[in-house]
């Protein structure tokens, strides 16, 4: 049994933030073409690709950010077909399990492997808790994403980073809910119980708990929006891109009706990689597609 849910694939107050400035600043329309050399995925087990090719286990070759499976056509895989210099350097830092608290040691550990392109998603674990009162507050999260960019920026002043938005536990919810097999899973797991427990309850405690729940991951989303916002033009936020889209069942992993399948990851891929595209010079986005 699950004790501690590995995060969803799912992810408002506007909160302001400092961030220390930069020694030389960054422009991410310099005229020197970026070439980044190391990149680092940090985040949760969406990022670590869990449960997108075996039973309970990270599959990083299907990560978004960092994965090199061709299907996925990750970060790091656009990356090195529009640059080389890039090449076999790509390390998935991202752990099953993490929460804003995990963000900082994760990001010292990208500086320490010289990483020149970070890409974060974290964020459904802190409003994936026990109870709603164990929810990360959301000036606690601002602070710890605000102390992880600070050390980036610190440590990798000419790095660049990007942002994605905490996905949306909702809509699990609502695509998963009447499937008897993603109930089973959710309910035996313990998987989210603020969101995903009682699923098929329509009384008015728990259209409000779901609605509350929501309520605080579009408060974390817009954190990151106004943290990157600060950080300045060498971060980027995917604008609620991951959050924003209408994932189905068909996206999510048959393993846990949770995590992203390879469909998921490859969409999540998708779906953010034109936030940075520019950085490189060339565009390499997909067409939509359901």
């Amino acid at each position: 049994m699950i004790r501690r849910t590995v995060t969803t694939f799912t992810g408002a107050a506007a909160l302001a933030v400092t961030v220390m400035a930069p020694a030389t600043p960054v422009s991410a329309s310099a005229a020197e073409p970026w070439r980044p050399v190391v990149m680092a995925a940090l985040g949760d087990s969406i990022s670590a690709g869990f449960n997108a090719c075996g039973w309970y286990v990270a599959c990083t070759s299907r990560s978004w950010a960092a994965g090199d499976h061709p299907e996925v056509r990750s970060h790091y895989l656009r990356l090195r077909a529009a640059d080389g210099a890039i090449g076999g350097n790509n390390v998935n830092l991202a752990v099953p399990g993490a929460t804003s608290a995990d963000l900082a040691g994760q990001m010292g550990r990208a500086v320490a492997r010289r990483a020149d392109y970070v890409t974060i998603l974290i964020g459904a674990q802190d409003a994936c808790t026990s109870e709603e009162r164990r929810m990360t507050p959301v000036a606690v999260y601002r602070q710890r994403v605000a102390e992880a960019l600070r050390l980036f920026r610190q440590g990798r002043p000419a790095g660049r980073v990007f942002v994605a938005s905490i996905p949306d536990l909702k809509r699990l919810w609502q695509v998963g809910k009447d499937n008897a097999v993603a109930r089973g899973f959710w309910s035996v797991a313990r998987i989210c119980p603020t969101m995903l427990a009682k699923p098929t309850s329509a009384a008015a405690a728990d259209r409000a708990r779901r609605d509350r729940v929501r309520a605080r991951v579009e408060a974390y989303n817009a954190a990151l929006a106004r943290v990157c916002a600060a950080y300045g033009p060498a971060c980027r936020f995917d604008g609620n891109a991951v959050f924003d889209y209408r994932f189905t069942l068909e996206h999510v992993s048959r393993w846990d009706y949770f995590h992203p399948n390879a469909d998921g990851q490859r969409l999540i891929a998708r779906e953010t990689f034109g936030a940075v595209d520019d950085w490189i010079g060339a565009s390499d986005r997909e067409p939509a597609r359901p």
